[in-house]
Formats: C-alpha cells, sequence, structure tokens
C-alpha cells in the first residue's frame, strides 16, 4: 500500500502539471520549445533527465558494472565532463542564436533552413523517426524489470501505464510541462541515488568493505589479473573507453538533447544551466555507474546467464526495504518517463514540421500543426510500446543493444554536421549527406549482418562510437572535395553572430 500510494500521489502530480501548462502549449513555438522562455535550472534539469534513464540506471550500470567493475565509473565522470559540460560550452550558445535566427524548432528544420535543402530536411526527419523508436523501446524494458520486482505485475501493464501517463502531460503541456515535470523528477534522482547508494554499500559492510570484497572477486574468462575488478582502469580499457564515448560524445547529436539549447531564455541561463547540468551529471550518472561497479558482490543471487544483465540491477536492490524499494521505482519511472516525454516531443514535432508540413499538407496552419503534432505523439508512443513487447520475446534482451544502435545511427549522422554547421561556412550538403548514409548503413548493417564485422566492432556500443568519431572526420573531407554551398546563403545564416548586444561590464570590459 505504501508504494501504492506514493506512485499515485507521483501520477497525480505529472497530469496537474500538465494539465496547468496548456495555456503554453496553443502554438509550436510554445509547444515545442516552451516559447523559447526556459529558464536555467528547468533547461539543466530538462537536460539532465533526458540524459539519463532506465536504459542508464539498469542496462547500462548493470552491464558494464559487471563488465568492468569500479572503472565503469569513468563513463559518469565522461558523461558529466564531455556530454554535459563540454556540450553545453561548445553548442549551447551558438544552436541557440542560429536556430532562432533560422526560426527553426527541430534539428532536420535546422539542417534544412542552414543549408537550403528540402531533401536534406526530409532525409533528418526520417532517419530521427526511425531511430528513435528503438531507443524508446529500450526505456519500457528497463522500468519493467523494477516494476516487476517490487511489484510482482505484469511486463504490459508496466508498459501502458507508462504510455498512457506520459501521453496524458505531454500532449496536455507541451515542452513547458516536460520542463516542469523534468524538474521533479530530477530533484527525485538527485537524491534517490545518493541514499541507495549508500543503502547497497552499508548492506554490504560499507565503503571500504565492499571495495574489499570487489578486489578479491575474480573471474578467469575476462582476466587472470587479481584485483581487477577493483582497479582504475578495470579488466578491458580499449572497449571501456568506446563506452565513455558513446554515453558522451552522443549527446552532441541527439536531436532531444540538441533541442535542449534552442529554448534557453538568454545568456544567464545558458552560463548557470551549464553548471547545473553537469553537477547533475557527475551525480546521477556517476553515481549509476558507480553503484553498478559492485555487481559481482551480488554474485552469488545474480544468473547473467539465464536473465541476463539488465537483472544485476533489480537484483542488488531487492533486500531493500519497502519504502526504499519505492524510492527506487519512482527514481527509474521519473528517469525514463523524462526522457520519454523529451523523444516523443522531438520525433513528433521533426515529422509534423519537417516531412508533413509543406511536403505532403499544404498551407499547414499552426492550429493544425499542433493538432499534428499531438495526434503523432500517441502514435509514437503506440508504436513504441508494441516494438517494446515483441522486443521482450525476441532474442534480443539486452538493453545496452537497443540504445547503442539508436545512438550510434543518431549521433554519427548528425554529430559533426550539426556541430561544423555552427562553426564553418565550408560545410557542403553533400558532406551532410555522406554523414547521414556512413552511419545509418553502418548501424543497420551492425545489426543484420554483426557476426560479419571485425570483432571489436560487433558491438553496437564499439560501432555506434566509431560512427560519430568517422562523421568528424567525413564532414571536412567531403567538404574539401565538393561544390561550395552558396556564399549569399552562408553569410545570411552566419550574420546572426555578428549582431551587436549591449552588455554589462562585468561580462564585457568597455574601451
Amino acid at each position: 500500500m505504501l508504494k501504492i500510494t506514493i506512485l499515485i500521489l507521483y501520477f497525480t502530480l505529472l497530469i496537474g502539471i500538465g494539465i496547468y501548462c496548456r495555456k503554453n502549449a496553443t502554438d509550436v513555438n510554445g509547444f515545442v520549445l516552451g516559447g523559447r522562455s526556459v529558464g536555467p535550472w528547468l533547461t539543466a534539469f530538462a537536460y539532465g533527465t533526458s540524459y539519463f534513464s532506465a536504459v542508464v540506471f539498469v542496462g547500462y550500470a548493470g552491464q558494464f558494472g559487471w563488465k568492468y567493475g569500479i572503472a565503469t565509473t569513468w563513463a559518469g565522470i565522461g558523461n558529466a565532463i564531455i556530454g554535459s559540460l563540454l556540450a553545453w560550452v561548445v553548442l549551447g550558445r551558438r544552436t541557440r542564436i542560429m536556430s532562432q535566427h533560422l526560426d527553426s524548432a527541430t534539428m532536420p528544420q535546422f539542417f534544412g533552413e542552414r543549408f537550403g535543402s528540402r531533401a536534406l530536411k526530409i532525409g533528418a526527419s526520417v532517419i530521427v523517426f526511425i531511430f528513435l523508436i528503438p531507443y524508446t523501446a529500450s526505456l519500457y524494458n528497463g522500468l519493467s524489470r523494477l516494476f516487476g520486482m517490487a511489484f510482482d505485475i505484469d511486463y504490459s501493464v508496466c508498459i501502458i501505464v507508462m504510455a498512457v501517463l506520459t501521453a496524458i502531460y505531454v500532449i496536455a503541456g507541451g515542452y513547458m510541462a516536460t520542463a516542469i515535470n523534468d524538474f521533479i523528477q530530477g530533484i527525485i534522482m538527485l537524491a534517490g541515488i545518493v541514499i541507495i547508494i549508500a543503502a547497497v554499500l552499508m548492506s554490504k559492510g560499507g565503503f571500504m568493505e565492499a571495495m574489499d570484497g570487489l578486489a578479491r572477486v575474480t573471474d578467469s574468462a575476462v582476466s587472470d589479473t587479481p584485483g581487477v575488478f577493483a582497479s582504475f582502469l578495470g579488466p578491458d580499457p580499449l572497449n571501456l573507453l568506446f563506452v565513455v564515448i558513446l554515453t558522451s560524445l552522443g549527446t552532441w547529436g541527439l536531436p532531444q538533447m540538441v533541442q535542449k539549447f534552442y529554448a534557453i531564455k538568454n545568456e544567464e541561463s545558458i552560463k548557470k544551466g551549464t553548471i547545473i547540468s553537469t553537477i547533475f551529471a557527475l551525480v546521477v550518472a556517476g553515481g549509476c555507474y558507480f553503484l553498478g561497479g559492485f555487481g559481482r558482490l551480488f554474485s552469488d543471487q545474480v544468473d547473467v546467464e539465464a536473465n541476463g544483465f539488465d537483472s544485476i540491477i533489480p537484483t542488488m536492490l531487492s533486500n531493500l526495504s519497502p519504502l526504499l524499494i519505492a524510492l527506487v521505482v519512482i527514481l527509474v519511472l521519473s528517469a525514463s518517463m523524462s526522457t520519454l516525454s523529451s523523444l516523443v516531443i522531438a520525433s513528433s514535432s521533426t515529422l509534423t514540421i519537417d516531412f508533413l508540413k509543406d511536403n505532403f499538407v499544404k498551407n499547414m496552419s499552426e492550429k493544425r500543426q499542433v493538432l499534428y503534432i499531438r495526434v503523432l505523439v500517441v502514435v509514437f508512443i503506440v508504436i513504441s510500446a508494441v516494438l517494446a513487447l515483441i522486443q521482450y520475446k525476441s532474442a534480443v534482451t539486452f538493453i545496452a543493444q537497443l540504445m547503442g544502435v539508436s545512438w550510434g545511427a543518431l549521433a554519427g549522422a548528425f554529430l559533426a554536421p550539426f556541430m561544423y554547421a555552427l562553426y564553418s561556412k565550408r560545410v557542403t550538403k553533400a558532406s551532410c549527406w555522406a554523414c547521414f548514409f556512413f552511419s545509418s548503413i553502418l548501424m543497420i548493417a551492425n545489426i543484420f549482418f554483426r557476426e560479419s564485422f571485425p570483432v571489436i566492432l560487433q558491438s553496437p556500443i564499439n560501432c555506434g562510437a566509431v560512427a560519430m568519431l568517422a562523421g568528424l572526420v567525413i564532414v571536412p573531407m567531403v567538404s574539401m572535395f565538393t561544390p561550395k554551398p552558396d556564399g549569399a546563403l552562408v553569410d545570411e545564416a552566419f550574420r546572426c553572430y555578428d549582431k551587436e548586444t549591449k552588455v554589462s561590464q562585468k561580462t564585457a570590459l568597455g574601451k
């Protein structure tokens, strides 16, 4: 009854916020970007909660903690430094300025306006829709593990509850409702991860005792080095590096992440948001991976061969008190619903604005655009929920596999073209297409012809990381040998950076 009561109160709060924010979701700018007036705390928490979900807490933390031991904490540190701090510093201000100048509300729309190409916009929107679906399916799977542990209820019920609740507050209040809910969910995540780590470590005699136990763990199939799971770099530093690259650099090219920069209110919000999001990532991501690093202490209770890596974290938490288990469920539910809401807004707005508008539906009014976006929110949630059920019964059982494919394709396709387009006038349409095709084909091939890949690239994680890094080379190389972009178009796009703005002397010294 305690768990159920807490859940009901939590669900009521989410729906109430969605209804309260409906007045801010009457046009496209309000529904998709919150009127570009979202402050630093809401933006930073929206960024962080969209970043971390059940995929990280249940899937990645369990799998990589088991493989690399306490060294997997490096993934959390990378998420904070590369995925949050540097992402805000490199992309934040320029994304906000140029996206407003080009009047773009989505990443595909940005490509279309920046390069003057409707085909590029449509191609990007197709990639977004296709590869966001498997990521969304992975959210349901991770959540189901914890609901099954806490309530012993059927997997399909978990999917329906999560899908319906997310749909209600997203459809009602749009981005602003999502941002406010993300803030509340972020506070729960911050407090929850600290309390849960403390409880799990205390169950093993405290931090020093747990580290000593981890140092005594051996697995000849992984490494013969004594204490390797409690070491600085773990048993496999190279593959751990690929994990850090995928989970950290990937945020730079994910539409649902970059779109947060579109909605920032002002300069002060960028400065504060950078600090807040970095600290949030350090606590949440660092905490999740740190917790997962102790997974092998529970090897007597975990059967990885039978139940997969996704069972590790739920097993670690299964002996906690009912109150703490309720906190765990709320924590992961918060993380998953915040990410799901970002995904469905990104996908539905992209399909409406970049694919349907002007291509299939002419003269689409603001009111009709918002209606289409709301309808597509439902469609996207239904498709991803059905896929989650199918995936649950198929051979693909690890959450990390689905996320690796999704992140690799999306970030590999968009990271380099988007970042270079913000800074360089020499980027060409051909280089964007080359990056789009290379990453999409590579990740699709990894799904169907994985055994034919070199051993190190058979993992979707490693393959996705390579796709991202390759894009950073492909775009400048192809741009060197393809026709230069229209000078007038490029100059108009970059004119926004030259606009003069008066600031106080604490920001910049006078003459």
